[in-house]
């Protein structure tokens, strides 16, 4: 903005004189430089040149909000007069001073965004685990805030960004707010500080599950009248050397290959965790019942009634099941054997319900010589469909082997030895232990021990009786007064803890573990645990309100808001720094409404430094130059 003047005629002073208009550059669409006239100024001859510069520099200042006045008080009436008549003919945008108001007159061209990290997800978790009460209970137990601060930066990583500890640290360093978060000093951090931190939890463990299983229960006004027992095992990778938890066994990942680690969990039917066990990687599923249920303890729920515990038939052993009574539980299972002698009972008739993917299933009540227990038989059709297309390529499987046994007695350096024949067989009805009793097989052999023929054919009385099988299964409960739709319903809810475990496993990454010694593995099994209530808490409240989006969804949901600084120099020479969070997308917002938790953990951090010049180095004086 400046005075522009052109040479005309003055009919106050009958000559011609010089005529002022203060005008500014501007930019059109074709980025082409024009200029424009704001105010038509007239003849200034009672202004000398320095004069008529001070006012258009007076005015320019007057318009980015400073006030200062001129030595010369002409000067000074020309810039208000000439300021005024800009504001009143809405040529220039007037700024009002208000104190909830901050403005800043900055250049451009130095407009910078550095220092972006992952905010949302981070801010989220953190906010859950403060209404969880882990931060007052580490502090109860005399916990120092810098550890505190580490731990929860530790669980929210494991929750957000489930990795190794050196990856977890990279995660916090460059790309998340975490620390940020929590007040944790980034510049202390290392990974032996996260696995020392995670030991010390672990440390913490009897009473962390205690307290947390409590507060769940108050905050969702929790009754625990349902339990849920299970155990699932993870694998090692590596030889894990001298350890005592690692063991070979039946990998449910398919993986026996390497050893494992079991981990055992008591579930409400909520999800929420009461108790869970580390135990060695080859014990059996039946044999793990009667160590937990020693440590259930009833003080966790705030329920009179007597709670019932649901398993599945790999642990439902007639020892466990008596067990459970004993300790003063019911119980709901599938039973471990097909009832042979039994009778729908009359006044109850077959009930259909649907599943979760809209399929009918038959529920039928039957009357068994042990009237201590109430039996049901469900009958799924589409359950039915599944087994007989599986037994049939079982038994396709079969028959051929048998096939490949017969070939052998016809070739040169076939197996014909009867013996060994035999052990073939053997071989083959182990690797199909439901599909061999349908065969009759039979050996021929002469004299010298070789067999001659190997013939089978299917017993039809069994065959039939495996088919009508297909599909059907038997629950058991020592609930005497129930129905049919209550038992199905409190059995179903098994399928929350196998949710506990895939979570566990798919998105917070538990498996494989790579840990050395005991203590890191049982640490970082716990760690997982810690983030999983995390998780069940913030699914747990989504899911009332209809949102049933995995772990993941949410994570990639919440990440979108970003904590950003941005950097100018403003008109003083000064760098202006503001750090502040982004706003959270809708379904972002959904997410913190439903929680009712707040949107961003600051608005805006400020701060004003001055520019700072390099100094030029001097060269000295008789410097001598090889050339």
């Amino acid at each position: 903005m400046y005075f522009k003047a052109t040479y005309r005629y003055n009919p106050k002073t009958d000559k011609s004189d010089w005529y002022y208009r203060l005008v500014e550059s501007y930019r059109n669409n074709l980025d082409e430089v024009r200029q424009r006239t704001l105010l038509s100024i007239g003849f200034l001859n009672e202004l000398s040149g320095d004069q008529i510069d001070l006012v258009q520099k007076g005015i320019r200042d007057r318009i980015s909000g400073q006030t200062h006045l001129f030595d010369d008080s002409l000067v000074n009436i020309h810039v208000e007069q000439f300021y005024q008549r800009l504001v009143k003919e809405n040529k220039i945008d007037t700024l009002q001073k208000d104190p909830n108001k901050d403005f800043e007159t900055i250049d451009m061209n130095t407009l910078k965004n550095k220092h972006i990290r992952e905010v949302g997800s981070e801010w989220l978790s953190l906010q859950v685990l403060k209404q969880l009460g882990i931060d007052v209970f580490l502090k109860d137990r005399g916990w120092s805030e810098e550890n505190i601060s580490l731990a929860m930066s530790h669980i929210v990583s494991r929750a957000v960004y489930p990795a190794s500890e050196l990856k977890t640290v990279r995660f916090m360093e460059e790309n998340s707010a975490v620390c940020e978060l929590t007040g944790y000093d980034i510049k202390n951090l290392t990974k032996d500080n996260l696995y020392q931190i995670s030991k010390k939890l672990f440390n913490e463990k009897e009473g962390l599950e205690s307290y947390l299983s409590k507060t769940t229960n108050e905050l969702f006004d929790l009754q625990d009248r349902i339990i849920l027992f299970d155990l699932t095992n993870t694998y090692f990778e590596g030889e894990k050397r001298n350890s005592k938890l690692a063991r070979y066994g039946r990998s449910k990942e398919k993986r026996s290959d390497c050893p494992l680690v079991v981990l055992a969990l008591v579930v409400n039917i909520e999800g929420f965790v009461k108790y869970s066990s580390i135990y060695q990687g080859n014990m059996a599923d039946s044999k793990t019942l009667g160590d937990m249920i020693d440590r259930l303890r009833l003080a966790t729920s705030s329920c009179d009634s007597r709670a019932i515990v649901v398993i599945d038939a790999g642990i439902a052993t007639e020892d466990n099941l008596l067990l459970i009574q004993s300790k003063g539980y019911n119980y709901v299972c599938v039973s471990r054997s097909n009832l042979k002698k039994y009778k729908q009972v009359v006044t109850a008739p077959t009930i259909k319900v649907k599943d979760k993917k809209d399929r009918y299933i038959e529920l039928a009540r039957l009357q068994t010589e042990n009237d201590s227990e109430y039996f049901l038989k469900v009958t799924s059709p589409t359950k039915k469909q599944k087994e007989v297309a599986m037994k049939s390529q079982f038994q396709q499987r079969f028959e051929d082997g048998l096939e490949r046994i017969v070939q052998s007695l016809g070739k040169k350096s076939g197996v014909k030895r009867y013996d060994k024949v035999c052990e073939r067989i053997g071989r083959l009805k182990q690797k199909y232990p439901s599909i061999h009793r349908i065969y009759k097989i039979d050996i021929l052999k002469d004299e010298k021990e070789i067999c001659s023929s190997v013939n089978w054919e299917q017993i039809p009385r069994i065959a039939s009786q495996k088919q009508e099988e297909c599909g059907i299964y038997f629950l058991r409960s020592n609930l005497k007064e129930s129905d049919e739709k209550l038992i199905w319903t409190i059995y179903n809810s098994i399928r929350n803890i196998e949710s506990s475990f895939r979570t566990l496993k798919t998105d917070l990454d538990l498996r494989p573990v790579f840990h050395k010694s005991d203590e890191a593995t049982q640490a970082h099994l716990h760690l997982g645990l810690l983030a999983y209530w995390v998780v069940n808490t913030v699914r747990f409240q989504l899911k009332k309100q209809k949102i049933n989006s995995e772990w993941r969804e949410i994570v990639r949901i919440m990440n979108t808001q970003k904590c950003v600084t941005t950097t100018a120099l403003n008109n003083k020479e000064q760098w202006v720094s503001i750090r502040r969070c982004s706003e959270p997308e809708e379904k972002a917002k959904q997410i913190y409404d439903v929680l009712k938790l707040k949107y961003a953990p600051f608005i805006r951090k400020k701060s004003v430094v001055p520019k700072i010049t390099p100094e030029k180095i001097k060269q000295p004086e008789n410097q001598a130059f090889i050339t």
